[in-house]
């Protein structure tokens, strides 16, 4: 009938809409000692990191200590960490060394802050001049480890799950687009009481009500969207 995602309320509401702004006075260098980043300073510590993640997302940040766009980036990424505990998250200093700068080198790194993403030791995916909202989606959206999907198959399918995340604050991520409407009587009924026309539409579920949905299959406009559902201010 369709796929659901659930993902666990990582962030907090205004934990991701404030983060930025209110750590931004934070500098990389003041960030406490025995936060969930990972400070590397060689490429040995580098590709130790990534073999030890194995499957795990690792997210990792190419800074610079003279870069204003890091130390304001660098603290929201901080509090990231703190909620996504199935994420890795490194830091690259790469103007702290020779061995740091040998580094960046060979991962191609010219500008910064630049984020890559690695997953079984292989890079994914990379960006770099984006902000606390895009990398907060960036880590949603492959960071898959954090959410769990199941294959539905009835109306009643449906309302077992949403009574069994009835009070765990989890957001349901309803996607209808791989549904086949004629599937049976019980799947026509739900399109009808949901008032899904087209697909895919996606119907965002959190305490037995639906928060908001999205018809289309753009991957950045849903992120936003779940994202507003999570109460992240998207710009």
């Amino acid at each position: 009938m369709a796929t659901v995602t659930n993902f666990l309320a990582k962030p907090s509401p205004d934990h991701l809409a404030t983060a930025a702004s209110a750590a931004s006075a934070a500098g990389v260098k003041k960030v406490a000692s025995d936060e969930r980043v990972q400070r590397i300073h060689s490429i040995e510590e580098f590709d130790e990191a990534l073999r030890e993640a194995k499957e795990r997302l690792v997210v990792v940040e190419y800074a610079a200590s003279h870069s204003y766009h890091s130390s304001k980036i660098y603290p929201f990424m901080v509090d990231l960490s703190r909620t996504c505990n199935d994420v890795d998250f490194l830091l690259v200093m790469g103007d702290e060394s020779e061995k740091t700068r040998e580094l960046c080198k060979r991962e191609k790194i010219n500008n910064v802050p630049h984020f890559s993403f690695y997953k079984g030791m292989e890079k994914i995916h990379e960006e770099e001049g984006i902000g606390p909202d895009q990398l907060a989606g960036d880590v949603l959206y492959y960071g898959d480890n954090h959410s769990s999907v199941v294959q539905l198959h009835s109306k009643e399918d449906v309302e077992k799950l949403i009574g069994e995340h009835k009070v765990d604050h989890k957001l349901i991520v309803l996607d209808v687009g791989l549904m086949n409407g004629d599937e049976n009587d019980s799947c026509m009924q739900f399109l009808k009481d949901m008032n899904v026309i087209e697909v895919p539409t996606f119907l965002f579920i959190r305490d037995a009500e639906i928060r908001g949905r999205y018809v289309g299959s753009g991957k950045g406009e849903l992120i936003g969207e779940i994202l507003r559902c999570q109460g992240v201010r998207v710009t």
